[in-house]
């Protein structure tokens, strides 16, 4: 039926103050539904790191050279980007919650071979799967702060969000680094494994469904139901009218090479955010290296990573801040606009390369071990700064495509995410220590412009745009 032509359709929205839409809920519910989400996603990208103090176990039991024990970072890296693009769509039409199950539920089931692999494709094959099934969980958590909160309101629970993915690498190798130092590597898949069951049984039991449009088709299904009213309709319903879970799918995917090929900006903006998380998974090889001329062993290396997860809620810790300067822009009207969402983005990209060449020129030996941890607070500061601005930058300009402008940026920060791992210890023996992060603080000093340009230019280019608002 063509509801839209039909005088005596009934068209069924959110009442004000309605208590069944999300944003309606108690902050306290609200914010333990985040908090839950936000412990799955640690969880997932926690495990991405682990493997990063299991190499030798992996070389002695599994027979893998140093280089293809890399693999085992990369591989889930690889598996965590190309998800969403094949995933998120699945949320379209059956809602948040049960992408949660499903996606934690292989999560778990798929990280149990890990754990018990006693040879090299075994270990490899099923490091990519249980990336690529954590990614699902990806693809869909950050879309529940925006069914949450209001958008004047994301600043703050999108930032304690965007924590969660960059301490949870972060703290992969601290507690890995314990457990390969003083028991069996295997130890290190086995709490993942574990946790990833609590987060299993926590999403089940905390994290309600939230998605706007299944809530709202629900809604209108059970007034059909009850009422006997045939006329009953939501807006979501008419969406998916006619359309497939693997066409959807193929659109996704083509949405996300349009956008990455036709969208210069959200090109860019892609490619400053795939710049900063290769050189965070890059910095799991390079750390051991760095590190070892003060004779660290292997749980302090791990520990030596706490700096960029300190720096990350610093950062947190000073988002009302820069909410007040969000605020006090968006009510002048000659400053508002999209563009107000790039100041964290400037912070973050005058940071980034500052704390780079610290690292670097404080990497030697003769240096106190202490001067490189530092910067690395810095670095991990710049990092939930970038990543706040640009997804919500992102999110606010390409709000239809929303979705698909995360997967377009999802898919190419995890294409260097496991790539820079790979040439880490070449680059390291070229270049030493400090040339290696001296080149990698050159290389985010070339995109730092961006932000300020962007703030400056914006609009212009956005009305350029085929697909911006």
């Amino acid at each position: 039926m063509d509801k839209l032509s039909d005088a005596s359709a009934k068209l069924v929205v959110w009442d004000d103050d309605d208590p069944e839409n999300p944003q309606s809920w108690s902050n306290l519910r609200k914010y333990c539904i985040l908090a839950t989400i936000s412990t799955g996603s640690l969880c997932v990208t926690c495990a991405s790191s682990v493997v990063t103090s299991a190499y030798k176990g992996i070389e002695r039991d599994l027979g893998a050279s140093e280089e293809v024990a890399i693999l085992g970072l990369s591989l889930f890296v690889v598996g965590l980007g190309l998800g969403p693009m094949l995933l998120a769509p699945f949320s379209e039409f059956y809602g948040r919650k049960p992408v949660y199950f499903a996606a934690f539920l292989a999560f778990f089931l798929l990280g149990l071979p890990v754990a018990f692999a006693n040879n090299k494709p075994v270990f490899f094959i099923f490091r990519f799967l249980t990336g690529f099934a954590g990614s699902a969980f990806l693809s869909v958590a950050g879309g529940s702060v925006a069914d949450l909160w209001a958008p004047s309101e994301t600043f703050f629970p999108m930032a304690f969000y965007t924590c969660s993915p960059f301490a949870g690498p972060v703290l992969g190798p601290v507690f890995a680094g314990f457990i390969n130092q003083y028991s069996n590597w295997r130890w290190s898949f086995w709490v993942i494994t574990i946790w990833s069951f609590i987060n299993l049984v926590a999403l089940t039991l905390f994290a309600p469904e939230t998605f706007h449009p299944v809530l709202l088709s629900r809604r209108a299904r059970q007034l059909r139901n009850t009422t006997g009213d045939a006329s009953y309709y939501a807006k979501h319903e008419l969406v998916l009218e006619g359309k497939s879970l693997l066409s959807t799918i193929s659109a996704s995917s083509t949405r996300v090479a349009k956008l990455l090929t036709l969208e210069p900006m959200l090109l860019l903006l892609c490619i400053w955010c795939a710049i900063l998380l290769g050189i965070l998974y890059l910095f799991f090889e390079l750390f051991p290296i760095v590190f070892a001329k003060h004779h660290f062993q292997e749980y302090q290396v791990g520990l030596s990573f706490i700096g960029i997860g300190i720096g990350n809620f610093l950062a947190l810790a000073t988002m009302p801040f820069f909410i007040r300067r969000y605020h006090a822009r968006m009510a002048d009207p000659s400053r508002a606009g999209p563009e107000a969402r790039l100041e964290l983005g400037k912070v973050g990209a005058i940071l980034a390369p500052a704390a780079l060449f610290t690292f670097a020129f404080t990497s030697y030996a003769h240096v106190h071990w202490i001067a490189p941890i530092i910067a690395s607070v810095f670095f991990g500061g710049s990092i939930i700064y970038v990543y706040t601005s640009v997804f919500t930058y992102s999110a606010t300009v390409w709000q239809p495509l929303a979705a698909s402008a995360m997967g377009a940026n999802s898919a190419l920060r995890s294409a260097f995410a496991a790539g820079f791992p790979l040439f880490a210890n070449p680059m390291a023996r070229r270049l030493g220590t400090v040339g290696t992060a001296a080149l990698l603080a050159g290389l985010t000093c070339l995109i730092a412009p961006l932000p300020f340009l962007f703030d400056r230019y914006g609009p212009q280019l956005r009305a350029k745009s085929k697909f911006s608002m």
